[in-house]
């Protein structure tokens, strides 16, 4: 839930009994440092910290000016024209001792990665540091690689999940399971435990998963409509709008696939012919430049609003109030 996710939101999950998350993708190690411990101020709950564990993106002028120059005439209708070059705008931690050092100080309880695994060598000193440590894959190659790896649950992230795919390798294409097939493989033919996400929003979807095999439900779009998230006015009125707004995966505001509402961004930017996208995550950096255009101008139709198919099911509930919520639906299905 990189650029939603907020310490209050974390914490609220915790104290009501789930286990809230913030998010250190996008973070710089100061501001997750701040993070961690405005959570531990609030709660004495275990937490999670959620990591981005990409392939460093290598500068590629060629690809990034044509992507640029694709994007000129969208930021010419906001007087303004899109960035000289792009820049890299946040380390992953494959790449990051900083951010491992910080952490090893600071000890989450639980840490998760996202894109695939850091270093053995990362890997053991969290795991010496006392983490428990979980992974997301998208398929059984994936999920295999992380328990070889000896990671202690594997987030099993079907297609209908919001936000980003934790693809390993996106140029090697998607198999695209859904939540229900993909955690059913995964149970059967693996000994590490499961947790299901994708388009899991009520009691009924924990209690579903669970049933097939899993040991938890990871949610994200269900809690973006909680008055502790980030989310601004423009992305929750997109959220919980009637009729209910689409969904698609694209990757033409990050460089990455991720499945979002359908604005101007997704229809008018992501068209047949356009050049390759420019590598993730510099391709972020023209995303948000025009998405800040954009904004100055009223214009709310270029942003980033990542959310599942789920989304219509969303409540705009106080985080506690939604845990205590899912909690009853579950134990009425059970």
């Amino acid at each position: 839930m990189a650029s939603v996710s907020t310490p209050a939101l974390a914490a609220a999950v915790s104290q009501a009994g789930g286990l809230g998350s913030i998010a250190g993708g996008m973070s710089s190690v100061e501001a997750l440092h701040q993070a961690i411990a405005a959570v531990r101020e609030a709660t004495d709950r275990p937490f999670n910290v959620n990591l981005f564990c990409h392939r460093p993106a290598s500068p590629d002028p060629a690809r990034e000016a044509a992507w640029l120059e694709y994007l000129r005439p969208f930021f010419a209708e906001f007087g303004s024209a899109p960035p000289a070059v792009l820049q890299e705008t946040y380390p992953s931690f494959v790449a990051n001792d900083d951010m491992l050092a910080m952490l090893l100080e600071t000890r989450p309880p639980v840490i998760s990665f996202h894109f695939g695994l850091p270093p053995t060598d990362k890997l053991a000193a969290l795991r010496a540091a006392g983490a428990t440590l979980l992974a997301c894959a998208t398929s059984l190659a994936e999920a295999q690689q992380l328990e070889e790896a000896g990671v202690d649950a594997i987030v099993a992230q079907g297609v209908e999940a919001g936000g980003h795919r934790g693809l390993f390798e996106p140029e090697q294409g998607d198999a695209g399971l859904s939540t229900f097939a993909l955690t059913r493989l995964l149970v059967r033919r693996l000994r590490t435990p499961i947790i299901s996400a994708g388009g899991i929003m009520d009691g009924a979807g924990i209690a579903a998963v669970v049933r097939l095999g899993a040991v938890a439900a990871q949610m994200g779009t269900a809690f973006v409509a909680c008055p502790e998230s980030a989310a601004d006015a423009a992305y929750r009125t997109a959220l919980l709008s009637d009729p209910p707004a689409a969904t698609a995966i694209t990757a033409v505001i990050s460089g990455r696939p991720a499945r979002g509402l359908v604005n101007r961004f997704v229809r008018e930017v992501d068209q047949p012919g356009r050049p390759p996208v420019a590598p993730y995550p510099r391709a972020y950096d023209a995303a948000k430049a025009l998405i800040t255009s954009a904004k100055q101008h009223g214009n709310l139709g270029f942003a980033a609003q990542w959310a599942g198919q789920g989304a219509p099911l969303a409540r705009a509930l106080p985080a506690a109030e939604l845990v205590q919520v899912l909690v009853s639906e579950m134990q009425a299905v059970i």
